[in-house]
């Protein structure tokens, strides 16, 4: 990539900014300066492009720096690196081919994937809440499933049944990639007590609007997971047993209730 500078009046700016247009040019910065003056980047896949350029306007005091190639790839891909998670995961970009420590679970994460690629504190203490609460052959309910991590992750830990809903149809779609059971809709869809264990990283408002479907999906003896939110936004009403925060984000659970008092529950 080759960039040409060139110095300008203000009100000469737009007739030359029309004209590094029909040049070719791929891209103008636009730099204001004092004195009612400008100075216009224009950028050129090739340096013949910028040398022509700069030749058709001397009057403007051309400049050409040549820039270094970047792999934009390889600097993206150096932003995520893996991380332990909890006791028993090891989460790691999909192109990270090294094999995780002994005794961890490998999960990937897919950056840039929906919600919950996993970098974020409340992901990451959802995890620590799956290995606590989740048992082999039990089911899961993960509610606004997003890219699909925690669904997957309760798989890995050996659960036999589990099922995300998302009300955003491209999130349910890109979490099928990891989940069979994933569909788009609302709790509503959900029979009473269906599942051991109900997990929800969404936020602290919806939270509180779904709390009674929460506990009505939830099987007798069951657990809620809920999280998304930082920790001056955990109800005291929810009487979570147990808490885990991470910079100021909060992952909380507590049992489902032995019963649930049909009374209390609204279905919109």
């Amino acid at each position: 990539m080759v960039s040409v500078f060139l110095h300008c009046a203000i009100e000469a700016k737009d007739e030359l900014i029309a004209e590094l247009s029909e040049s070719g040019t791929t891209g103008i910065v636009e730099e204001d300066g004092p004195g009612g003056r400008c100075r216009l980047e224009a950028y050129f896949e090739t340096g013949e492009e910028a040398l022509a350029v700069s030749g058709r306007f001397p009057e403007f005091t051309p400049e050409v720096k040549l820039h270094q190639e970047r792999d934009y790839v390889r600097e993206f891909q150096q932003q995520w690196t893996p991380l332990a998670i909890g006791r028993r995961f090891w989460l790691t970009p999909p192109w990270d081919a090294e094999p995780a420590p002994d005794e961890r679970i490998r999960i990937e994460y897919r950056a840039g994937m929906a919600c919950g690629s996993g970098a974020h504190p409340c992901t990451q203490l959802c995890l620590e809440a799956l290995e606590e609460f989740v048992e082999p052959g039990g089911s899961l309910l993960d509610v606004g499933v997003g890219s699909g991590i925690l669904s997957h992750a309760a798989k890995l830990l050996g659960a036999g049944l589990v099922v995300g809903c998302d009300m955003e149809h491209n999130d349910a779609v890109i979490a099928h990639e990891l989940v069979n059971n994933v569909f788009t809709g609302s709790l509503r869809s959900v029979r009473d007590e269906s599942f051991d264990v109900v997990v929800a990283n969404i936020n602290a408002a919806v939270v509180g609007q779904l709390w009674t479907e929460f506990e009505r999906v939830a099987k007798p003896r069951g657990r809620l997971i809920f999280s998304g939110f930082q920790t001056d936004q955990l109800r005291a009403e929810w009487a979570p047993d147990w808490v885990r925060a991470k910079n100021g984000w909060c992952c909380a659970s507590r049992p489902a209730r032995e019963s649930v008092d049909r009374t209390r529950l609204t279905i919109p």
